[in-house]
C-alpha cells in the first residue's frame, strides 16, 4: 500500500511538473523612464538691454496753471537680479534721452510757458516673483533729468532735479540669455525755480513736473 502511495504521489507531482514547462514565461516588468523636466530658469546674474516708450504727464506753473506734457525717450539700461527662491531681488538703473514738454497760454502767461524734460535716468530697485521664465516686479527709487522752463521772447530756466519713481512690470525671458520687459514707471522731479523773467510780471515762478511712462526693453543676460 505504502508503495502505491508513493508511486501515485511521485506521478502527480511529474505530471505537475509537466504542466508547469508547458506554460508561457511570465512577462517582464518594464519600467518607463521619467520624463526629463528641464531646470527652472534662473535670474541671477548682470543685464544690459535697451529701452524706449511714451510719457504722459504734468506741469505746473505759478502764473500759468497747470497743463499736460507728452514726448517718448530711448536709451539704455544695466541691472544685477539675486533669486532666492521664488523671490528675485535686483537693482537696476537706466539713462534715456528724452523729448518730453507741454506749453500752456493762459492769463498768467499769455506768451506760451512752456516746459520740457530732454534726459532722464532712474536708480532703482526691484522686487520679482519668479514664475520660471515669467518674472512680474515692483520696483521704485530716485529719479534725475531737468526741468527745462521758458517764455518766448523772456530768459527761462534750466535745472537738474533729483525726484523720486515708482512702478511695475513683467519680464520675460524668450532665449538663455534673452529677456524682454514692459513697464508702468511714475517719475516726479520736483518743483525748479525757473528765476526772473519766466513769465510776465513774475520775479520768480516755481515749475513742477511729473510723468507717467510706459516703456518696453530688451534684455542681454551674463
Amino acid at each position: 500500500m505504502k508503495r502505491l502511495l508513493c508511486a501515485g504521489l511521485g506521478l502527480i507531482a511529474l505530471t505537475g511538473m509537466a504542466a508547469a514547462a508547458d506554460l508561457p514565461p511570465a512577462p517582464q516588468q518594464y519600467y518607463k523612464a521619467p520624463a526629463f523636466v528641464p531646470p527652472l530658469y534662473s535670474w541671477t546674474g548682470f543685464y544690459l538691454g535697451v529701452n524706449g516708450g511714451g510719457a504722459l504727464g504734468n506741469s505746473n506753473w505759478d502764473t500759468a496753471g497747470s497743463f499736460n506734457t507728452t514726448g517718448g525717450l530711448v536709451g539704455g539700461t544695466i541691472g544685477y537680479n539675486y533669486q532666492i527662491g521664488m523671490a528675485v531681488l535686483g537693482v537696476e538703473g537706466d539713462i534715456d534721452w528724452a523729448s518730453i514738454k507741454g506749453s500752456s497760454s493762459a492769463a498768467g502767461c499769455l506768451a506760451g510757458c512752456t516746459t520740457s524734460d530732454s534726459w532722464l535716468g532712474t536708480a532703482r530697485g526691484r522686487l520679482g516673483y519668479a514664475a520660471d521664465r515669467f518674472m512680474p516686479y515692483v520696483t521704485g527709487g530716485a529719479a534725475f533729468g531737468n526741468i527745462n522752463a521758458s517764455t518766448p521772447g523772456l530768459a527761462g530756466g534750466n535745472s537738474t532735479n533729483v525726484g523720486w519713481t515708482v512702478g511695475a512690470g513683467l519680464e520675460f525671458a524668450f532665449a538663455p540669455h534673452w529677456t524682454a520687459k514692459a513697464e508702468y514707471l511714475y517719475v516726479d522731479l520736483g518743483k525748479s525755480n525757473c528765476g526772473a523773467g519766466c513769465a510776465a510780471g513774475a520775479l520768480t515762478d516755481n515749475v513742477s513736473f511729473t510723468t507717467n511712462l510706459i516703456r518696453g526693453g530688451i534684455n542681454y543676460r551674463f
